[in-house]
């Protein structure tokens, strides 16, 4: 029998079987978590969803920029503030809050979401895009814990000069990937109260020091900034510090679906607020405190003495929600990169009923050692600085180009779309080349995760591609007759009262030739009913539907799945939901047709037939796309199986093996010799 659906299994469709009742309904996303109107709890709790990053920037950005220029005086510092507002007004503000939050996909965001919105464009490298903004983003997720967690442990050294820093830093850094398989649901609760917390507190210690010079005040006014960045030389240097402090910005955009866009706007007013406040502080504190300001973080410098300790723990707290967000967001990424054909299938686990409560084991680990590499490698969140923001910087050059893209097909004029591109490509330009001056400093480790994550996301996507390419298909109208004279031929020996294959036939009415051929010529396989599932990922997040074609009654069925990017292929417990609905319409009897299981009213077996497709050697293609599909082989065999992908019982799946030959050269073949 088939098995039993988890009784918290949501249904696909009720009372109809062809029904679509999931597709884009609010209702249903209203209730699994997502913020969509704008409250004050809704406020708070985008607080500890959304600025984890970019709310732990004071803890390095100021340090950074004294290391930049030891013997600084008051025009720089004015000028490194200055330079740190506007940076947080034009690329923040303006880019994310104001334009690319309005680029959501059915509530949606984060450049994946963004691409899966495109795809269907004209413009088909926009997947090159896509993978190299995700892959970035991917290397921010491996050096953001590190840094946040190492810079908040460091403040100890005020009080406790030879505490064991990386010592502490890794045991804070496993405890927070050993978390990560309980989810964030009931911790999550708290996040957002004590970045309620870490934010008043930024404001407050800022405030309190300001009055110590006034004039830093003068960061307001962008002239400021550029004249700082005409008199000192070394200004790319410079950016490439006063960028640390809009690392967060991507995941404002990220978490759109999470939090709603009225939460995200209005939690930032205070978030900008509070930071910019404390920056300024900290500027007013270095150009009065200028030889310890070199010689200590200018973030604990302007915290009493005496709130030393709490600081150090508010600090770990907030580096602690920073790295669990961004985790959280690497977690999504992958889900949506499977889903898109950017990455092997992976085992994904969901934590809870919540969307977006999910946790990937392997990609766990791998982000778990990526840290620890991290720490071990660099010592000190100085060092780590050198690795931090270029990845970042990549990210947002992609968003806009995807933007722009996206602007169009919203019908804003190409003029207009030019000028964004240009305005923002020309400042993250210069952020990017100010990133690249710390190649050498550490830059490179960025440049080798974003690198390997990203060929590894392109090649894959270019050999599914490819071998999508080689699939042949035929209308199934011109396989019933056959497949009827099977289901009849008592000669031949009964394979599954019903039997189910996976198409990837981009239209209904046509199946793969490879199937066809399974059921005839490779050990002819008789059933009672022959079932054809098609899955349709769509651009839309969360869509959950489907509609059944019946190409000869009650004995052959095309089903066509439709899910969403985001949603878990359940297809076990998604096909149990189609058969009862086919059953309750009367378009299919499932008792046995074996007399004696008849009599007692036993319904017929399952069986799943999965074909695949192994590259052969035997191909013969241009070198390179031999390599590409050679190295798809290898990485698909990293992932998990397809039966286990979809959530299949492996004791009802049979996987049949066959060749995959690609032959691009039909110009010579073998002659036989005269007799």
């Amino acid at each position: 029998a088939y098995p039993q659906p988890p009784t918290s299994a949501r249904p696909i469709a009720l009372n109809s079987f062809n029904s679509h009742i999931m597709n884009n309904d609010k209702s249903a996303i209203q209730s699994s978590g997502r913020l969509s109107h704008l409250t004050l709890a809704g406020v708070i709790v985008t607080l500890g969803i959304v600025f984890g990053d970019i709310g732990t920037s004071p803890l390095y950005v100021m340090k950074a920029l004294a290391a930049v220029n030891p013997g600084f005086d008051r025009d720089y510092i004015i000028g490194a503030v200055s330079c740190i507002i506007w940076t947080l007004t034009i690329q923040t503000t303006l880019k994310y809050v104001f334009i690319a939050l309005k680029a959501d996909n059915n509530g949606e965001g984060g450049i994946l979401a963004l691409y899966a919105l495109l795809r269907k464009t004209p413009h088909k490298w926009i997947y090159i895009v896509g993978a190299i903004g995700a892959a970035a983003l991917i290397a921010d997720g491996v050096i953001t814990p590190a840094v946040t967690v190492t810079s908040a442990v460091e403040g100890l050294r005020g009080v406790a000069p030879d505490v064991p820093v990386i010592s502490v830093t890794l045991v804070i850094i496993a405890l927070i990937f050993l978390l990560q398989q309980a989810g964030t649901g009931t911790i999550g609760r708290f996040f957002g109260p004590f970045m309620l917390l870490w934010f008043t507190a930024l404001g407050v210690v800022g405030a309190l020091h300001i009055p110590s010079n006034w004039g830093v005040l003068q960061a307001f006014n962008p002239l400021m900034a550029i004249r700082m960045l005409i008199d000192y030389p070394g200004w790319f240097a410079v950016l490439g510090a006063v960028f640390l402090c809009t690392t967060g910005a991507e995941a404002l955009y990220s978490d759109l679906g999470h939090c709603g866009r009225r939460n995200i706007t209005v939690s930032w007013i205070y978030v900008k607020a509070m930071l910019i406040i404390n920056y300024l502080g900290q500027g007013a504190w270095m150009i009065e405190n200028h030889a310890e300001a070199v010689q200590s973080n200018p973030f604990f410098g302007i915290v009493p003495q005496q709130l030393t300790i709490v600081a150090v723990v508010l600090s770990t707290g907030a580096a602690i929600i920073a790295s669990q967000a961004l985790l959280s967001g690497a977690f999504t990424i992958f889900a949506e990169a499977i889903n898109l054909g950017f990455w092997p299938k992976l085992r994904i686990k969901y934590t809870s009923e919540e969307k977006g409560q999910l946790y990937i084991p392997a990609v766990n680990m791998a982000l778990f050692a990526g840290c620890v590499v991290t720490v071990v490698m660099f010592r000190d969140s100085s060092h780590m600085e050198a690795a931090y923001g270029l990845a970042i910087t990549v990210t947002m050059i992609m968003t806009t180009l995807l933007l722009t893209l996206w602007m169009r097909t919203r019908g804003v004029k190409k003029l207009a779309c030019a000028l964004f591109a240009l305005f923002f490509l020309a400042i993250e330009g210069i952020f990017l080349v100010a990133n690249m001056a710390k190649f050498m400093h550490g830059g490179w480790f960025t440049v080798i995760l974003a690198g390997t994550v990203g060929a590894v996301m392109i090649t894959y996507f270019i050999a599914l591609k490819k071998r999508n390419e080689q699939l042949s298909y035929m209308p199934i109208a011109d396989c019933v007759p056959l497949l009827r004279d099977i289901s009849d031929d008592s000669q031949i020996a009964k394979y599954a009262s019903n039997l189910i294959y996976f198409s990837r036939s981009p239209a209904p009415d046509d199946i793969e030739s490879k199937i066809f051929y399974s059921i005839v010529n490779k050990n002819p396989k008789r059933a009672d009913h022959y079932w054809f599932i098609r899955i349709e990922t769509t651009d839309s997040p969360y869509t959950l539907s489907y509609n059944v074609k019946t190409a000869d009654p009650e004995r052959i069925f095309i089903v066509t799945m439709k899910l969403g990017f985001r949603i878990e292929p359940k297809v076990s417990v998604l096909f149990r939901q189609v058969v009862e609905d086919l059953v309750e319409a009367g378009q299919l009897n499932l008792t046995s047709k074996y007399p004696s299981l008849a009599k007692a009213g036993i319904t017929g077996d399952f069986r799943f037939m999965i074909i695949h497709r192994i590259f052969s050697p035997a191909s013969n293609c241009p070198r390179m796309e031999s390599f590409i599909l050679s190295a798809h082989q290898k990485l698909r065999a990293m992932g998990i199986s397809d039966q286990s992908a979809m959530g299949l019982d492996t004791s009802l799946v049979t996987v049949e093996t066959v060749p995959l030959v690609i032959s691009r050269d039909t110009s010579r073949r073998i002659m036989r010799e005269p007799q």
